[in-house]
């Protein structure tokens, strides 16, 4: 039986006890407090350092009550459960020889032996000392009011901050390379009073002002670079002081040409731009002029490898990530208005049915004569202004082209979708400017029109000059289009048709049917600016214009596309996620009576449909009562928006009638 210091009394078993105080009779329990407080007052590790000194001279083992006589000159009780304190606490000096009972005899370590675990302990102890003050570093920046933490580069300029800092970071985004990391992590989280989770982490490095509250973790998460090496930057500056045009010679004069540069409003990179006319037969002829990139940029070199390695320009709501240095893109490569500009040239002239009649490709000079939006471009169009004849002639040809594809098999897929501008993306409430863009859109569609067709010719040219080039296609099956005419034309109609589709494929030999687009084959052509695999298109076109042979066979090609598709994925799948956390901000912020239109596009089961908020270009899912259709228009609120944890309640509005 024993009893504790609030006089507590309890059974034990004997193999429980771990020591026996000798000379103790009578003891009152209210003494034991007092005294394990003067036997922890009485200990000094350089009293039990001064033994093993001895000890090991002599080779010698030890009791508490042998080492009580030693340091202290007395085996009174107070004295051996002091000796027993520090030997059974000790890590450095003495090991456990034998137990018997609730007796144990010690015996001293070698000398190599405590000079290593002397090495570690301090060593452990300058560790704990150091996470401390990182603790207490953390703690003061979580008190500072928002205007006032320190700014990121502070914590990266000691290592040893820098190392703690950057293990949150990658435990927040699940991305922790080695244990030490997660351990570092865990270590400071559960020193912060935190649960040891990535959303633990995540907050605590936004609460120190270390990330901003909207951090993109999957920016993070997917390593994509956003910013060009002083050595990338230097090589772009000096192609950019170099007029040496090696195509000047040969390029068309276009510039007495009305030129229309379509495009979203804060597009950085203008990569391509139109021109029609008609001619006196009555057909039409139209320009698909594409910036000339490859001007300023060759195969190999340090700038074309480093486009290579990005794949892509990335297009996020709060900024652009372009493939090639901003100065290079914006300055050099991209179309300018009013400026004489080097183009490659796809001029096609149209059968009355919408069919290809004549084409060239050629390289050229043009100077855009306007910059428009799609806003601005769909205006004129309404308008019908006289002087901007050619602006309809390309709408006149658009909607031929599109007649023709339908009739060779196209599928149209226009739908609405969200797009988003984030202004001060670093304040904790920044300003969300949402657009929703109608692809119906007649700008949109003239433009997605011009486009396919200059992807067309691309391919036919290659095609009938043995070019190697990434002619993309989709084997489609005959989808019969007519078993959905019931639905209603635009999302609802599209949406059941995209769910139809395969993925789609690249031939670097030779065209293959596009069915989606239908369309003998297709080559991506007009955005040599911000996607690699059309830079590669140029290349290889612009070597046989000028009589020489393309610099990448189909094999190489192959390789190359496999490594920027897979990029290219990335940036695809980061946009969509950083696109849809900021719509859920944008409807979080929203007053929670404010109504959506939702279009009901298909059951997913039961009542629960899939929807399209059609004020926000979102795809959802709610429950909606009975007697509401595919193609019906119901009313929702929202009721949670979670960004961070993508989530997204929404309820049905039903109104009594």
């Amino acid at each position: 039986m024993v009893s504790d210091q609030n006089g507590v009394t309890s059974s034990i078993k004997p193999q429980q006890i771990t020591y026996i105080v000798p000379g103790v009779e009578n003891f009152d329990h209210a003494e034991i407090s007092k005294f394990v407080q003067r036997a922890q007052e009485n200990s000094d590790s350089a009293l039990l350092e001064f033994a093993w000194v001895e000890l090991l001279e002599k080779n010698k083992r030890v009791t508490a009550e042998e080492l009580a006589e030693m340091i202290f000159g007395s085996v009174e009780p107070l004295e051996c459960y002091c000796a027993h304190v520090m030997l059974s606490e000790d890590e450095v000096y003495f090991t456990v020889l034998e137990t018997k009972g609730s007796r144990s005899i010690y015996g001293p370590r070698p000398a190599v032996q405590v000079e290593e675990l002397l090495r570690r302990k301090l060593a452990k102890e300058a560790a704990e000392k150091e996470l401390q003050e990182f603790v207490q570093l953390l703690k003061s920046a979580k008190a500072m009011p928002l205007d006032a933490k320190p700014p990121k580069s502070s914590w990266m300029v000691e290592e040893k901050i820098r190392q703690k800092i950057k293990s949150l970071e990658s435990y927040a985004i699940d991305a922790c390379t080695n244990d030490d990391q997660r351990k570092t992590a865990g270590m400071i989280l559960r020193a912060m009073g935190m649960v040891k989770t990535a959303s633990s982490a995540l907050n605590l490095l936004i609460n120190i002002g270390y990330f901003p509250v909207h951090v993109n973790l999957d920016l993070l998460k997917f390593n994509i670079r956003t910013d060009h090496s002083d050595e990338v930057i230097s090589a772009a500056e000096s192609l950019l002081s170099d007029s040496y045009d090696p195509d000047e010679i040969e390029r068309k004069d276009l510039t007495h040409l009305k030129v229309y540069a379509i495009d979203v409003d804060e597009a950085d990179e203008l990569d391509d731009a139109l021109s029609a006319t008609r001619l006196q037969d009555g057909r039409i002829k139209i320009w698909i002029h594409v910036a000339d990139a490859t001007r300023f940029v060759q195969p190999g070199s340090i700038v074309d490898r480093e486009a290579m390695r990005r794949g892509t320009s990335v297009f996020l709501p709060t900024a652009t990530y372009p493939m090639f240095p901003e100065k290079l893109a914006m300055e050099g490569m991209s179309l300018q208005q009013g400026e004489n500009c080097n183009a490659v040239t796809v001029s096609v002239v149209l059968h009355s049915d919408g069919s290809i009649a004549e084409y060239s490709v050629d390289n050229s000079i043009i100077r855009p004569t306007y910059m428009l939006t799609y806003e601005s471009a769909s205006e004129l169009l309404h308008l019908n202004l006289e002087e901007e004849t050619e602006l309809k002639i390309l709408s006149e040809a658009a909607t031929l082209r599109s007649i023709w594809r339908r009739q060779q098999g196209a599928i149209d897929t226009a739908t609405l979708e969200a797009r988003i501008k984030v202004v001060n993306p670093e304040d904790p409430e920044p300003i969300i400017n949402l657009y929703v863009e109608n692809q119906a859109d007649p700008a949109m569609r003239l433009v997605t029109e011009m486009m396919i067709l200059c992807g067309e010719v691309v391919a036919t040219f290659g095609s009938s000059n043995n070019i190697p080039l990434p002619y993309r296609g989709q084997p489609q099956s005959n989808i019969d289009t007519s078993a959905f005419s019931h639905l209603p034309e635009g999302p609802v109609r599209s949406s059941a048709l995209v769910k139809l589709m395969r993925a789609a494929e690249i031939d670097f030999r030779k065209p293959i049917r596009h069915g989606i687009l239908g369309l003998p084959g297709y080559v991506q052509f007009t955005s040599p600016i911000r996607r690699y695999m059309d830079l590669l298109a140029h290349y290889q076109v612009k070597a046989f214009l000028i009589g020489k042979s393309p610099p990448f066979s189909a094999g190489q090609l192959e390789g190359m596309a496999s490594i920027v598709n897979m990029n290219a994925r990335v940036a695809k799948r980061l946009f969509s996620s950083s696109l849809r956390y900021w719509i859920l901000e944008f409807l979080r912020r929203q007053s929670k009576e404010k109504r959506y239109r939702a279009l009901i596009l298909r059951f997913i089961k039961d009542r629960i449909a899939a929807i399209l908020l059609v004020e926000v270009g979102l795809q959802s899912s709610v429950w909606v009562s009975v007697g509401a259709n595919v193609g019906d228009e119901v009313l929702v609120r929202v009721e949670e928006a979670h960004p961070r944890d993508d989530v997204l309640f929404l309820k049905e509005i039903v109104i009594e009638r």
